[in-house]
């Protein structure tokens, strides 16, 4: 829905059929995101809507790659896609709060296990992608995802508006090598070979993968906060300090094993397949060796258990004028809890599944 609609306007909007919009919980370059009721069962779900006069149309291009790639752990299912009054529409699974969502509720430092857990299921997730033949191009926390309820712990990677076919289905024959490329994606994440213009391949989303984590790590990465006139001179400020920064000085301060991953996969060649499975080792022997449990207990879990301790302990000391206290439930991780900090404007809600 256009943002000037009214909220009566909106909850009388019904796509496929059957889903009902309830209210605008994000937006993008494409338009807008919904969270939207089915009437047939009253379960939650994501409504993406881009106008049918949008310059750039990506809706339909994004459901026919959500149609190659369902099936695959961590891939939203999509429950419908058409057209509606003046919008392409595309409804699927409603997932809970970005990485980068959880970073900032985090105050934008995530301990090394959490990282290493989310390295883990970054990896697969790519991987899975390349592996159906297609490359994102647009590797950034924005686009991880948690799952919620019973899939609560598992990560997401959603946004396929910028994904591109690198090589056939049949023949398995990759793109040609090529230059002088616009950059696509985001100048933050982007790979040294995008910012030269050269086609991008599947060593690009490791790359990019790599400056993920170490984002994650440091909080915030030697190539933010450049100023400049223009756009094409900021994307050239971000490439002039991503080259001039050894991968050595970015990593400094935390386990070889980071420098390592983003030594490999800048070492790839174009047409390359990445040895996913000697980057997850590396991540997962060092992770054992720092004696951590794969517990699926996130930083974020962690707050929210400190918050609802912290609830509880104030409630009790304190009289609440008649108003039963009813204690906050302990998380149980074993069945899957999950506590995810819910984006509201600037403010970050919790809420448990």
């Amino acid at each position: 829905m256009a943002s000037g609609s009214s909220s009566s306007s909106r909850s009388e909007f019904i796509v496929g059929g059957k889903y009902r919009l309830i209210r605008k919980i994000g937006s993008g370059s494409f338009g807008d995101i919904y969270l939207a009721v089915s009437s047939s069962n009253a379960e939650e779900v994501a409504v993406k809507l881009e106008s049918q006069k949008a310059r750039h149309p990506q809706l339909l291009y994004e459901s026919k790659l959500y149609k190659i790639l369902q099936g695959g752990v961590g891939i939203p299912i999509v429950r419908w896609f058409g057209q509606e009054k003046d919008y392409n529409v595309l409804v699927m699974d409603l997932l809970g709060p970005s990485l980068e969502d959880l970073f900032n509720f985090c105050s934008r430092r995530f301990t090394m296990k959490t990282v290493l857990m989310l390295a883990d299921q970054m990896i697969s997730r790519v991987e899975y992608v390349h592996n159906k033949n297609f490359i994102h191009r647009d590797i950034k926390p924005d686009n991880f995802l948690m799952g919620v309820g019973r899939h609560c712990n598992k990560l997401y990677l959603i946004d396929f508006g910028l994904a591109k076919k690198y090589r056939d289905t049949r023949t398995k024959q990759h793109i040609a090598y090529r230059e002088d490329k616009n950059l696509t994606g985001t100048a933050r994440y982007a790979s040294i070979n995008a910012h030269l213009g050269i086609e991008q391949s599947r060593r690009d989303d490791m790359e990019s993968l790599g400056y993920v984590l170490m984002y994650f790590n440091r909080s915030s990465l030697p190539w933010q906060g450049l100023k400049a006139a223009t756009k094409k001179q900021k994307y050239e400020k971000i490439s002039e300090k991503k080259m001039s920064t050894p991968v050595e000085v970015l990593c400094k301060g935390f386990p070889a094993e980071f420098a390592m991953y983003l030594n490999y996969c800048r070492g790839l060649r174009f047409e390359e397949n990445p040895d996913y499975m000697y980057l997850r080792q590396l991540f997962r022997i060092l992770f054992r060796t720092l004696n951590y449990q794969y517990d699926y207990i996130f930083d974020w879990t962690m707050l929210k258990q400190k918050a609802a301790t912290a609830q509880a302990t104030a409630a009790t000391a304190t009289t609440t004028g008649g108003v039963p206290f009813t204690p906050a439930k302990k998380a149980d991780h074993s069945h899957g809890a999950c506590h995810h900090p819910k984006a509201k404007g600037n403010v970050y809600e919790m809420y448990e599944y």
